[in-house]
Order: C-alpha cells, then structure tokens, then sequence
C-alpha cells in the first residue's frame, strides 16, 4: 500500500501529533501507545518528545537514529480529520 507523503506535523496535546499528508488528508495520532515500548522510552521524557523532526523525504517523523514513526503507521492507525 502507498501512502502519502508527510508534509507538516505539530503537537496538538500531550503525546498527539496533528499530520498533514501530501494528498491533502490530515490524521490525528497518539504516540502514547508508543511509550510502552522500550524501543519508544526516551520519548517519555517530554522535551525530547517535542524536538521531532519530518524525514526529509516525507517518509516518517524522526527523533534520531534510532527512533522514528513511518508515514504507513500514522496513515493506518491515526485518526482521519476533516479539513
């Protein structure tokens, strides 16, 4: 399955992204599920949470090497808006 791009991402509450796609769709995505992870720890720390970036290619939102969320796991299990 092909998935839009990522095109933006904000917080719009504690662990919640807002994405904006390439296709001009939205989806709302909790990474609190995320937290328990091990792989997905530091991200509890808040401040390191906020300091995500988009993957120049659109492809995820990047925290560093070894941490990232692909635009297929936010297209699947975010929540659609309507804009």
């Amino acid at each position: 399955m092909l998935c839009p791009k990522i095109i933006s991402a904000k917080i719009i509450e504690n662990y919640t992204l807002l994405v904006h796609f390439s296709n001009h769709q939205a989806r709302k995505y909790n990474c609190e599920k995320l937290l328990e992870k091990t792989m997905f720890s530091p991200l509890k720390n808040y401040a390191f949470f906020k300091n995500f970036q988009l993957d120049p290619s659109g492809s995820g939102i990047i925290w560093n090497d070894e941490i990232d969320i692909s635009e297929y796991e936010i297209w699947v299990n975010g929540i659609e808006l309507q804009l």
